[in-house]
Parts: structure tokens; sequence; C-alpha cells
């Protein structure tokens, strides 16, 4: 069954400061735990990148990289955000960074904010806007899909603004795909959902209007797809999302692709719940194709936790036009002044407590995924057949160091990954003393409950040379064999 909402108005200036209000917030609370945002070792080797390719004023085509796979044939479809990674840290450091990625997220939330009150009241859209930063903080960590936020955002409200008023959506959103199509590859998702908002806009259009709506959005389908082909890479950034798709069972051993872990109650599951006791209690009801776009994305969350700021940057942009009636319509515009002296002394304030977060704070990242007196180690080995655990592949190549394996699990493809998997866990042991033996590893670098670090502490021809709580490092003394005990 159709619906509407009458007079959506755009927003008015009197609900600008809510908006840039829970942007504020948000970006706070950002700054406040900035040192969470650098957990992630992937940033690492996107800072590493963005400078190489300032450096060279090129892209990459071929890995340089790892030792593993260098030259073979490698693109990095998030380029723009790896260049704005590598000038922030240049001119501020680890704090540039932050708050960088923190600026970008807070906007993304204010943009979600904004839009929500197109449709609902002020409570109803900060509850949606609240409840979505929780799904999302998980994920909230300083690397190119925090850069992307605003634009999907920005992207998919055009699309439901479309799809609410029957008609093709605005040529103006083109340059936000090409946008994307440079900063994150996540950008595929917004083609995706074209198609799907189209459906909804001929569900809800009377049958006399539906060819006309198709064609035309058949036409910006199209236009979209060639926004999305100009980048520097063409139309092969839109094949990288396959290979990444295509890793298969390598994809479950990466934390962020796993599904999501209900043994402990988190963000996650609370904000499921309620969502679902509130929509039973209050008897919500969605149009089909929405309900289907929304399971949908509650999927993509459900199958890897990476996603679940997808669904809650997303879902409240779904939900808000149909469930206005039901659960709280926008209030009426109210008269007065535009605020724009409070607007103003907030952005300086948050400008000011950017600085002096900076000094207070002094982000750096976890040893954890920096295990710098570990890689020191491998330096002073002299060593260059570097057999590392994959989550200190980014440290390793910001470090100059080439590693055995990174966090381009694309670049790699399965079978390299799930063999490294299997042998540094020592699952087939006979898989490791080859791995030793095949690819001349002469230094290792692993996390220190890793099996194979007990092993090579008993055979012959290696010595443990550091370890910390960090990560153990061991040499090959010899080059004898390396399949017999000590």
């Amino acid at each position: 069954m159709a619906y509407s909402l009458a007079d959506a108005s755009p927003l008015t200036r009197r609900r600008l400061p809510v908006a840039l209000g829970m942007a504020a917030v948000c970006y706070l609370f950002l700054l406040a735990l900035g040192a969470r945002q650098l957990n992630d070792a992937d940033t690492y080797w996107q800072i590493a990148l963005g400078h190489w390719i300032l450096a060279h004023t090129q892209l990459p085509h071929a890995d340089t990289f790892s030792w593993t796979m260098a030259g073979k044939p490698w693109i990095s479809s998030q380029w723009l955000a790896q260049v704005l990674f590598a000038k922030a840290f240049d001119m501020a450091s680890w704090s540039g960074v932050v708050v960088l990625s923190a600026a970008a997220i807070a906007g993304a939330f204010g943009l979600l904010t904004r839009f929500l009150l197109e449709k609902l009241g002020t409570r109803p859209a900060l509850v949606l806007a609240a409840g979505g930063f929780v799904l999302a903080s998980p994920h909230l960590v300083a690397r190119p899909h925090v850069l992307a936020m605003p634009v999907m955002v920005a992207w998919v409200a055009g699309l439901v603004r479309a799809a609410d008023e029957k008609r093709a959506p605005s040529l103006a959103l083109l340059p936000l795909m090409t946008l994307w199509a440079n900063l994150h590859g996540g950008f595929t998702l917004g083609l995706a959902l074209v198609g799907a908002f189209a459906l909804d806009a001929l569900w809800n259009a009377a049958p006399s209007e539906r060819a006309r709506i198709a064609r035309r959005w058949i036409a910006f389908a199209v236009l979209a797809v060639s926004a999305a082909c100009v980048t520097p890479y063409g139309p092969e950034s839109i094949l990288v999302t396959a290979r990444v798709l295509g890793l298969g069972n390598a994809l479950a051993l990466i934390g962020e692709w796993q599904p999501q872990n209900f043994a402990k109650l988190a963000g996650f599951e609370l904000c499921l719940i309620a969502g679902i006791g509130f929509a039973l209690y209050r008897g919500l009801k969605l149009p089909p194709v929405r309900l289907l776009i929304l399971l949908g994305l509650l999927h993509m969350a459900l199958s890897a936790n990476r996603n679940a700021e997808v669904l809650g940057l997303l879902a409240p942009l779904i939900v808000a036009t149909p469930l206005a009636p039901q659960i709280g319509r926008r209030e009426a515009d109210a008269a007065g002044p535009a605020h724009w002296g409070t607007i103003l002394v907030m952005i300086l304030a948050l400008a000011v407590t950017s600085a002096g977060a900076a000094r207070a704070f002094a982000y750096r990242p976890n040893p954890r995924i920096a295990p710098a007196a570990a890689v020191e180690a491998v330096k002073a080995s002299g060593k260059t057949h570097l057999l590392n655990s994959y989550g200190f592949g980014g440290y390793l190549i910001a470090e100059g160091i080439k590693p055995f394996i990174d966090g381009r699990t694309e670049l790699y493809g399965e079978t390299f990954v799930l063999r490294h998997d299997r042998a540094v866990n020592l699952r087939d042991v006979g898989a490791f003393l080859r791995l030793l033996r095949d690819k001349k590893i002469d230094v290792t670098l692993l996390a220190p409950a890793t099996p194979a670090n007990g092993l090579l502490d008993r055979l012959k021809g290696w010595q443990r040379v550091y370890a910390d709580q960090f990560a153990v490092v061991h040499v090959r003394t010899s080059p004898g064999p390396t399949d017999e005990l000590q």
C-alpha cells in the first residue's frame, strides 16, 4: 500500500542547531576516546600508501609493499582517503588523523539528524540518530570508510527523497557518487541501493506513472554507474568489491568480517532488542519494499560486524517517512532568528577543543598493533624473508619493512590467506614447516599467543631473540634443516 507524508519541507533554520548539536556531541565524544580510533592495524598502511602516492605523484597499479606479492597487480580504490589521512598525519601527527576521522563521523551523524528532522519530531529523530551511533561505534576507526560516511548519508537521503516523492533522484547527487568512489569501495552499495529505491518508487506510484518513473530511474542508474567510473582506475574500482567478497572462507579469519557475537550483551544486541520491542509494542508497520531494504541491511550487519555502521546510518533514513505518522511527525516550523551567532560560537569552540584535546590526550596507536621494540629486533637481524602475524602487516609497511601478509586481503587471495592461517596456528604442522622451507623464511614476528612460537623455540636452526607482551621474534641461525627438534 502506498504511503505519503504531506508537507515534508526542507529543514528550517530553527532546526539547524539541533543537527549541529548532534554533530558536536559526537565529535567531542570521539575526541575524548580518540585513541580507540587508532586501534586498527590497517590505519598504518593506509597512511603509508597516502605518503607513497604523494611522494610518487601517481597511484599504485602493482604491489610494492610486501615481499610475497611484489609486482602483482593491485589498485587502491581508496586513494583519496589515504591521501587525506597522510596529509592530516603530516599536519598534526596522530592528532590530525583522530580529528579528521572524528570530524567525518560527526558530520555523518549531523547530516543524518538533519534529514530525519525533515520527517520526524526532534525526540524520535535524536533517538534514531543516537541508536545509529551506538550501532556504528565498534567500527569507528581511522580508515577510509569513515571519511565516506557523510557522502553515504547524503547519497541515500537523496534516493529516499526521490522515492518518497515518486520521482527520479536529482542529478546533483552524481558528484557524490564520484567522490564516494574515490574515497572507499563501499560505493558499490550505493549503486545497489539505486535499484532498491527505484523499486520502492515504482511500488508506491500510480500504475499510469510507473513506466515514466522506471525510465527516469534507469537513466539515473546508468549515470550513477558512469559517475562511479570517474576514478583514476576507471571501472576497475567496481571490481574490487567482487574481489573482496570473493575471498570466501578467508573472510571468516578477519575480525571485521566475522558475524555478530551475541555471547556477551553489547550495543548491537541492545539496539536490536529495543527496536524489536518498540515495534511490537507500538504495532509499527513498514511498506513492503522498505521492509525488504531494512531486512537486507540487517542481514549484512548480522553476517559481518563491519556493516553495523551501515545499518546504523541508513536504517533511520529508510524508516523515517513511513514511520513518521506512527511515532511523531516533525514539528510545525517556528518563527524566529536563525541563531547564526550561536552556530559560529559552537564551531569556534570545537576548533579550540580540538587543539586542546591534541595536547591533553597525546593520541598514539595501541602497542598491540604497533610492536615497536619487536620490529627494531627484526631490523637488527638484517633478515628480509619475514613471516609475520596478519595484524602486524600495517605497522611493518609504515616502518619500511616488507611483510609476508597485511590487511590488503584482496591482493593475497583466499588460498594464500588460509595457508598462512593454517601454518602459523599449527593447524597443519607440515604446512608450517613447508612454508619455512619453500619461502626461505629467515625471521618471524608473531603475536605471543601464536602456536608457531612454541614450535620455533624447539626447532634446530632457530633462536628466539626478542619477546614481550606484544610480539615474539625468532631468527634463523643456520641454513640447516628446520624440521628437526632440538
